[in-house]
């Protein structure tokens, strides 16, 4: 299969393994629908379970990656040949043919025999465009591959916008810019909005069923906020992971902050990260706490419970910095 059939292939099955939290949240918009004709409890069920849904989607973006492709098998594939599947299947239609009674005494034995092979003459053209269209693939893949393979970063970026497989993160409000350092090395921007993704009230229902509404306490908005940042940051690591054969990749994550010295906000870095392939393969993503696994690599943050992500501006890592790591 070539590089454009495997994409095809792996991006089908990620949409197949959609995780549970993905469709319980395609439950919910369709139960919006219903929801003016819901009783009071109902609404109040519905609202909380909304909620909840967000917030465990916010905090396991990580859990979920594409199947990697392999560039060296790519690389190594052989020529595909031309089977001639519906040549052949055609053929065999024509040669199982038998004049029924019907046939020979309307004298349609020779028309169909013509008509088989009009079918079979149009099954080799398709056969034969079918394998034109294999041949051209399989020279691009094969051509990629070895461009990829010697680390050429306009292939890295080709190959990232043509697999592009970080709709779910933009969905959820972030935007994503990549670019190749001067030692090739792969760097993502990740643009947050966090104040558009983690809610201000948290959301649960009382012991009468009625809908209990709070402003959420800083400090719970603030860790909200750094588990999705973190969470982000190693799904576009892993997601890069899965398309280019790099080992090394640096993740910057950048947002509004107040500055304390102009009073506005202003776009700044909050989080530059060196994501290692070997490290990130050794984590379990089912179990970790997104923030707590920064300390596995190396990393400029400044946060805090009470304050959350400082304003001062925090370092973007620079890739040449990061050779031999």
């Amino acid at each position: 299969m070539g590089w454009k059939g495997t994409v095809r292939s792996i991006g089908s099955a990620v949409r197949a393994a959609e995780r549970d939290a993905i469709r319980r949240q395609r439950e919910l918009d369709k139960q919006q629908k219903q929801y003016d004709k819901m009783q009071e409890l109902e609404q109040a069920k519905y609202e909380v379970e909304v909620y909840e849904n967000h917030i465990e989607i916010i905090q396991s973006l990580h859990k979920e990656c594409s199947d990697s492709i392999n560039w060296q098998e790519i690389n190594s594939s052989l020529e595909p040949k031309n089977h001639k599947k519906m040549e052949n299947a055609a053929k065999v239609k024509a040669d199982g043919y038998k004049p029924g009674f019907f046939d020979k005494i309307f004298n349609r034995v020779d028309k169909k025999r013509e008509e088989f092979g009009k079918n079979i003459s149009r099954a080799k053209e398709k056969d034969d465009e079918n394998y034109k269209y294999s041949i051209s693939d399989w020279k691009e893949s094969v051509e990629l591959s070895k461009l990829l393979l010697a680390g050429n970063g306009e292939a890295k970026i080709e190959a990232i916008n043509e697999f592009s497989p970080f709709s779910e993160i933009t969905n959820l409000g972030s935007s994503l810019s990549f670019f190749i350092g001067n030692n090739s090395t792969v760097e993502a921007t990740i643009h947050i909005h966090g104040d558009d993704i983690i809610p201000d009230e948290v959301k649960s229902l009382l012991k009468s069923g009625r809908l209990s509404v709070k402003k959420m306490p800083k400090g719970k908005f603030n860790e909200l906020y750094q588990d999705y940042v973190c969470s982000c940051v190693l799904r576009v690591a892993n997601e890069l992971f899965s398309v280019i054969p790099d080992d090394l990749a640096v993740v910057t994550a950048i947002d509004e902050l107040l500055n304390t010295k102009t009073g506005h906000l202003e776009k700044s870095p909050i989080l530059s990260v060196c994501v290692s392939r070997s490290t990130l393969g050794t984590l379990n993503m089912d179990s970790i706490d997104p923030s707590d696994s920064m300390s596995n690599f190396i990393h400029n943050m400044s946060f805090k419970k009470t304050t959350g992500f400082e304003s001062v501006a925090v370092a973007r890592i620079e890739p040449e910095a990061i050779d031999g790591v």
